[in-house]
């Protein structure tokens, strides 16, 4: 009898306590084992290059850049390596720009674990995975003519930038969480504030949270 086939997974999570989390949890399963971890992005791309894996667990908020551009590096460099994005963000905020981006799958770091074991495994065949409610939230979007909403013409640093503002963060703030310049920052505060046709903070606050791209 052939014995089943080791799932190699790569960890990519600024946090060493959820990467160490992670790991406990896949201990437990016979089937997965965490052949590599990295605090960051690049070294999630370095490792990537340097190892074999077949799924890359990546966390969408990284120190160095965001793990949109590392999903999208990774998909370029890497087109075979599932790539299942976690967040602390609800689904509804970042899934579908991640699975655009080329992700096999999306799912809340609040999921069981039970449920991150089956998402692996998952993704690992080729297939794509996406949680009930997320799956609901699609299947209402099929069908609908309705207009763009303003916050889906931004791009995924735009996005990012207006959620940031929008919890309540300065730029220079932003700037530093994702060690970016302010210059650059405001660029981004410029372009999201002309796409959307807001005049200021307070207008893309109260638009932000009207559209449930942020929490009260």
């Amino acid at each position: 009898m052939t014995a089943p086939r080791v799932l190699r997974v790569l960890i990519a999570d600024d946090h060493a306590i959820v990467r160490e989390g992670l790991k406990q949890i896949l201990a437990d399963t016979g089937d997965i084992i965490v052949a590599g971890d990295a605090g960051s992005g690049l070294d999630a791309i370095k490792m990537a290059r340097a190892g074999e894996f077949d799924v890359l667990l990546l966390d969408i908020s990284m120190p160095d850049r965001s793990g949109i551009e590392v999903l999208k590096q990774v998909r370029q460099e890497f087109p075979k390596l599932a790539v299942l994005m976690l967040s602390m963000h609800r689904e509804d905020q970042y899934a579908i720009r991640s699975l655009k981006a080329g992700a096999s799958g999306y799912l809340n770091k609040q999921s069981a674990p039970d449920e991150l074991v089956t998402a692996i495994r998952q993704v690992a065949q080729g297939r794509k995975y996406i949680s009930p409610a997320l799956a609901q939230q699609l299947a209402d979007q099929i069908g609908d003519d309705r207009a763009v909403a303003p916050h889906e013409t931004l791009s995924d640093r735009e996005y990012q930038t207006l959620t940031m503002i929008a919890s309540g963060k300065t730029v220079s703030e932003i700037a530093t969480e994702l060690v970016l310049s302010v210059k650059t920052i405001s660029m981004y505060r410029s372009r999201l504030l002309q796409k959307m046709k807001l005049r200021h903070n307070a207008e893309l606050t109260h638009y932000a949270i009207k559209n449930n791209l942020v929490q009260e």
